[in-house]
C-alpha cells in the first residue's frame, strides 16, 4: 500500500486527506481492521515511536494511551499491586501477572482514566489475548502493534461492531533522516530527532544529593521518553515504572508543573481506601465510575456526595473525602521523578514538584536562575541531572 485515503483531515472540512510516502515507496503499515482518520495516525506514528524507544532504552514491554497528539500516560510492564489493580478497573483480570505487556497495558490506560476516555493505544510488542481482553471493554480508538496473536486480532476485530482501528507497523521500519511538514502552504525541514534517551543522560549530577537509584533511572528515562513526544511546553512526573501526570502544550512551565502535579496527586489518591471502597451502583459503567472518581477526588463542577446527586451513583452515600484527608495522605509521598522538556526558568517549579513528592528531576539546564533552582532542590534533598538536552515537540 503505497497511500492511505483518509475521510477527511484533521476537521471534516479539510479535505482531501490522505497519508503516503513522499518517495513512493510502500507504507511501513498495514490496516487490519477500521479506518484510521488524520488524528489517528499523528497518533498511532507518534504513539508507536515512544513505546519503541522505550522498550529498546529499558529492555522491557512498553505501552502508551495517546489522545490529541499526547500521551495521557506511558508505562513498562512490571506487576502491580492489588491496589493499583483495583485503582485501574483491572483486579478482575485473570492472568494480568503473567503477561508483562498486559501489565504495562493496565499502567498506561489506568494512569489517566478520564483523558485516556477514547485514547489511541501503541504496543511495543506482540499483543497478547490478555492485552486485547482489556483494550476491548475500553472506550478507545484504535491501536498499533508490530504484530497480534490470532486470538486477540479476532477480539480486537470485534470490538465496535467490527470497526475497531486495528494497525500494524512494521517494526524494522526506520524514517528517513530528514523530516518537512507544511504551514500555510510553506515547507519545513529539519533533521529527526533521533537523540538516543539513556542512563548516561542522567550523569551530570549538579546537587549535593547525588543518589540515583535504579528505580530513579528508569523512573526519569520514562519520563524523558514519554515528553519527547509530548506537546511542548511539558512536565513529565513518574514513579514506579509510569508515568503519572503529564503536563502538555502550556505557555509557562509552571502550569506545565501544576498540571502535571495535579494528575499525579489524583493518581496516587485513586489508590485510597476511600475511593477503593466507594459504593458503585453495579450498573454504572466504568466511564462514568472514572468521572465520579475524579469529581470525589477533586471536588470540581459536581457534588457527588450531596443529596441528591450521591443516589445516582452510590448504593449508600459516602463520607466525603475532605481536603485535610487528601492533605495527611499525600505528605506521605515520596521518591517520584520528574523530567521537563526544558529548562526550569524559576525555583516555583521545584517547590511545586516537592509539593507531590518529587525527589529525582531531570531537565536540560542553561537556564540564568540556574543556581536558584539547584539550591531550592539541595533545600528539599532533592537530586537533580543536567542532561543538556531539549526535547521540544511540536
Amino acid at each position: 500500500m503505497k497511500e492511505f485515503e483518509l475521510k477527511y483531515g484533521c476537521n471534516p472540512n479539510q479535505k482531501p486527506a490522505k497519508i503516503f510516502m513522499q518517495d513512493g515507496s510502500e507504507l511501513p503499515i498495514e490496516i487490519l481492521s477500521g479506518r484510521p482518520g488524520y488524528i489517528n495516525f499523528l497518533d498511532a506514528f507518534n504513539s508507536w515511536q515512544l513505546v519503541k524507544e522505550l522498550k529498546e532504552a529499558l529492555g522491557l514491554p512498553a505501552v502508551t494511551s495517546f489522545k490529541h497528539v499526547s500521551p495521557t500516560s506511558a508505562a513498562v510492564g512490571i506487576p502491580l499491586s492489588d491496589k493499583l489493580k483495583k485503582a485501574c478497573f483491572v483486579d478482575d483480570i485473570e492472568g494480568l501477572d503473567d503477561s508483562p505487556l498486559a501489565c504495562a497495558y493496565a499502567r498506561a490506560r489506568g494512569t489517566d482514566r478520564m483523558c485516556s476516555f477514547g485514547d489511541w493505544v501503541a504496543l511495543s510488542d506482540v499483543c497478547d489475548v490478555t492485552t486485547a481482553l482489556m483494550i476491548k471493554r475500553e472506550v478507545s480508538d484504535g491501536i498499533i502493534a508490530p504484530g497480534y496473536e490470532p486470538e486477540a486480532l479476532e477480539i480486537l476485530k470485534s470490538k465496535r461492531k467490527g470497526n475497531y482501528n486495528i494497525v500494524q507497523i512494521n517494526p524494522d521500519y526506520v524514517p528517513a533522516p530528514v523530516e518537512h511538514k507544511q504551514v500555510f502552504g510553506i515547507t519545513f525541514e529539519q533533521g529527526r530527532n533521533n537523540f538516543e534517551i539513556n542512563r548516561e543522560l542522567l550523569s551530570n549530577l549538579v546537587t549535593e544529593n547525588k543518589n540515583l537509584p535504579e528505580s530513579a533511572i528508569r523512573d526519569l528515562i520514562i519520563a524523558l521518553i514519554t515528553l519527547k513526544y509530548t506537546q511542548s511546553n511539558s512536565v513529565c512526573f513518574a514513579v514506579d515504572g509510569q508515568a503519572i501526570g503529564v503536563g502538555a502544550g502550556q505557555q509557562s512551565r509552571i502550569h506545565c508543573t501544576r498540571l502535571a502535579g495535579s494528575k499525579a496527586y489524583t493518581w496516587f489518591l485513586r489508590q485510597h481506601d476511600k475511593v477503593l471502597n466507594l459504593p458503585f451502583k453495579p450498573e454504572l459503567g466504568r466511564p462514568d465510575r472514572d468521572n465520579v472518581i475524579d469529581g470525589y477526588i477533586n471536588q470540581n463542577e459536581e457534588d457527588v456526595c450531596a443529596e441528591g446527586n450521591w443516589q445516582k451513583y452510590f448504593t449508600t452515600r459516602p463520607e466525603p473525602f475532605t481536603r485535610e484527608e487528601q492533605k495527611n495522605y499525600l505528605s506521605g509521598i515520596d521518591g517520584v521523578a520528574l523530567g521537563s522538556d526544558a529548562f526550569f526558568p524559576f525555583d516555583d517549579n521545584i517547590e511545586r514538584a516537592k509539593r507531590s513528592g518529587v525527589k529525582y528531576i531531570a531537565e536540560p539546564g542553561g537556564s540564568i536562575r540556574d543556581d536558584l533552582v539547584i539550591d531550592c532542590c539541595n533545600k528539599y534533598g532533592i537530586a537533580m541531572a543536567f542532561t543538556g538536552m531539549r526535547l521540544f515537540h511540536h
